[in-house]
């Protein structure tokens, strides 16, 4: 994942109305930059307001601390029919309890890349895909080969991979070259208009690609490709998003662990496992608690499906056939104190903000800048706004969001490194813009 380029202060406007904080070199935007802003601006999802108190009540009084997850279910849940399945339903059964479901093939059977990428047999078509993006540089990773807890990468153009992978699959599933999987491709950033895939609502309200796009510099949305036996290693996605993965073809193998559990699996180091299916956590020794740890969640993945993975769950995933798959990490106001503590645990741990900054790719100040840019639509929405069709920017999702951005940035601004930072430049001032925030709590609040 890449960190974005340190943000640059801009005067600011007046009180009220905040400017967005953009580096000076992208406030002017080519053609396909502003093609790729009208293609891939999130739309928020319209939070009606039963909706919001209900997840207003669930975050009061936690003071910024994450709700745990309790007892993990027994199994994870299926949702089928996409008409029957409202972003209501789905924040009472999924985002507030921070729980993992699948979506059936139903919601995605649209898609552009399963019509175009896919053969009628049901397998990846090299030749569709050679012919449209086979000079593109790609990042592949070797599957056989451990760099600390993840693998190692190189570029190569997705010609020279498809050639690898066909050759891999004539002899058995099997290359002196190992097992290499195409992983981090930022297809929909690089090519925007391409019709790819259709946002679902459920996703919709998504700061990470909102904050990335408004720089016009990446994103977080990612496609994967590899033969069957290609894998991920255990890991939690980046600054403890939430994730949702679909396979355009193929199938995976998902094993997921609610938040803590993970900790029963560390080493006598203190390391957490590079394979939780390998037989050394059996090794009581080298692995003193694993007997304590729960089994995972076990998910097969058939294509069209989609898994949405909650926040701070550590998952490993495997790919039982030559799979695709689209990904796309991100944050809201249901995961943003998850990410606040994150990056706490990551300072304690480092204590040095350009250390931090390379580990977890952001530091407090771009942390602010974050939650300044969020803000600013937010605080400009009024009461009476209602978006279309129940898609959109309204104002209870609006008011919900400015809420639980209050408590985090109140976290921040008390924070004694974040009061170690210069902020002289920034406008409006963190303490102005709290200020601010809280006016609209008290506005939102009012009947």
């Amino acid at each position: 994942m890449r960190a974005g380029p340190e943000p640059q202060a801009l005067v600011g406007q007046k009180r009220g109305a905040l400017r967005l904080l953009v580096p000076r070199q992208v406030l002017t935007v080519s053609a396909p930059a502003e093609v790729r802003r009208r293609v891939l601006r999130p739309v928020l999802s319209w939070m009606d307001r039963e909706t919001r108190a209900l997840a207003d009540r669930h975050f009061r009084g936690l003071g910024g601390d994450v709700p745990g997850v309790g007892q993990a279910p027994g199994r994870v849940a299926f949702v089928s029919e996409p008409g029957a399945f409202s972003y209501a339903d789905f924040v009472r059964g999924f985002l507030l309890p921070n729980l993992p479901c699948v979506f059936s093939s139903a919601f995605t059977q649209g898609w552009g890349s399963r019509r175009r990428w896919v053969t009628p047999a049901g397998r990846p078509d090299f030749d569709h895909l050679l012919r449209t993006y086979g000079d593109v540089v790609v990042p592949v990773a070797n599957c056989g080969v451990q760099e600390y807890n993840s693998n190692p990468k190189e570029h190569m153009t997705l010609r020279d991979y498809i050639t690898y992978w066909k050759e891999y699959i004539q002899a058995g599933y099997s290359s002196p070259r190992g097992c290499l999987y195409l992983k981090d491709w930022h297809l929909c950033r690089d090519f925007p208009v391409e019709d790819v895939f259709t946002l679902p609502v459920y996703f919709s309200s998504d700061w990470l690609n909102e904050f990335w796009d408004a720089l016009d510099v990446d994103d977080y949305r990612f496609v994967y490709a590899g033969p069957a036996g290609s894998w991920s290693p255990f890991h939690a996605d980046i600054f403890r998003s939430f994730s949702w993965s679909v396979n355009v073809c193929g199938r995976k193998k998902w094993l997921l662990f609610p938040p803590g559990q993970e900790e029963a699996l560390r080493d006598r180091h203190g390391n957490l496992p590079y394979d939780v299916t390998s037989p050394a956590l059996c090794d009581t020794h080298l692995h003193p608690r694993s007997q304590l740890a729960g089994p995972p969640l076990e998910i097969t993945q058939e294509a069209g499906e989609m898994v949405f993975v909650p926040s701070g769950w550590h998952h490993q995933v495997h790919n039982l056939d030559d799979t695709i798959s689209i990904n796309h990490n991100w944050v809201n106001g249901f995961n943003l104190a998850n990410m606040w503590r994150f990056l706490q645990q990551e300072l304690c741990a480092v204590q040095e903000e350009v250390i931090m900054r390379s580990c977890s790719g952001i530091n407090f100040e771009e942390f602010y800048h974050f939650l300044k840019v969020i803000a600013e639509k937010r605080l400009l929405v009024p009461r009476e706004a209602a978006a279309e069709d129940g898609a959109g920017l309204g104002f209870e999702q609006a008011a919900f969001d400015v809420g639980r951005i209050t408590e985090v940035l109140a976290s921040l601004v008390a924070h004694p490194d974040f009061q170690r930072v210069d902020t002289s430049a920034f406008s409006p001032q963190p303490k102005e813009l709290l200020q601010q925030l809280r006016e609209a709590v008290d506005a939102a609040a009012a009947p």
